[in-house]
């Protein structure tokens, strides 16, 4: 099978239920899609980066990463879009090597890293119509996209504002909304609810649960334990660039099992 067709596969008509994730959510898990990085090392000048990484990110499940700053997980993120290369190891979406993945299989990936992005003069929806084109939507298409993520993220009342006259936070929720409107199989969002008020976070939690319940893997940084907890199936831990554990979304006490986890892997690395 080519890398066309392999792509192909990962349409939602394709996607089969392969069981059920365990938890509180029912969601359908999908074996023909997942991200794998296999002893992934991006190194740094200064020291800092990710050595022996190893994560797998299915469909139909939403997998949160979680550590202090400056541990790595806005580079696995990079990493998994192809924002940088390992300097060793392996990425692979939907069975692929990231080099080997054809040009139109980004349109079924959207991702918000680090910062929201967009042209300041144009306005709500003329932004989120050019994401969609970018993204292979046809105009009929994107301005169906459009419609109906600035319904689902409350920024109709903004559709006609420009850019740059948004607050921080509905920048941000127009930065989610370019990034969710065109049904993407792959979601990565770094700190996703940066900016958002309330009302935002719930929307968002909304949007990731239903595209995760329909097939798409979603990828999420956060430092709010208490909102990873309500809708992330796992949860991975973070430390001076290694995944050092995973912690259970329905435990009583996440801050503490965190910190837990993150303390004694300090002390496991201290000379004697």
């Amino acid at each position: 099978m080519g890398p066309t067709q392999r792509f192909e596969s990962w349409n939602r008509s394709s996607f089969r239920q392969d069981g059920i994730m365990a938890g509180s959510r029912a969601r359908q898990q999908t074996s023909e899609f997942r991200v794998e990085l296999r002893g992934v090392r991006r190194a740094f000048r200064g020291g800092a980066g990710v050595h022996g990484v190893d994560l797998t990110v299915r469909g139909g499940e939403i997998h949160a990463l979680v550590g202090l700053n400056g541990v790595g997980k806005t580079t696995i993120m990079r990493l998994m879009l192809g924002m940088l290369r390992p300097d060793e190891g392996e990425v692979r979406v939907g069975g692929m090597a990231l080099a080997d993945l054809p040009p139109r299989a980004w349109a079924g990936v959207g991702h918000l890293v680090e910062q929201a992005v967009a042209y300041g003069e144009l306005d709500v929806r003329s932004n989120l119509r050019l994401s969609a084109r970018l993204h292979g939507a046809t105009p009929v298409e994107a301005t169906a996209m459009v419609e109906s993520v600035i319904a689902e993220l409350d920024l109709t009342r903004y559709g006609r504002v420009r850019a740059r006259r948004l607050s921080l936070g509905n920048r941000q929720r127009v930065g989610l909304a370019a990034a969710l409107q065109h049904d993407p199989r792959l979601i990565i969002l770094d700190e996703p609810t940066n900016a958002l008020d309330p009302a935002g976070v719930i929307l968002l939690r909304g949007a990731l649960l239903r595209r995760a319940q329909s097939g798409a893997g979603v990828v999420v940084s956060s430092h709010h334990l208490d909102e990873v907890a309500r809708i992330a199936d796992r949860i991975s831990v973070m430390n001076d660039g290694r995944i050092i554990g995973a912690l259970d979304p329905a435990t009583v006490d996440l801050e503490r099992a965190f910190f837990s986890l993150v303390h004694a892997d300090d002390l496991s690395r201290r000379p004697e």
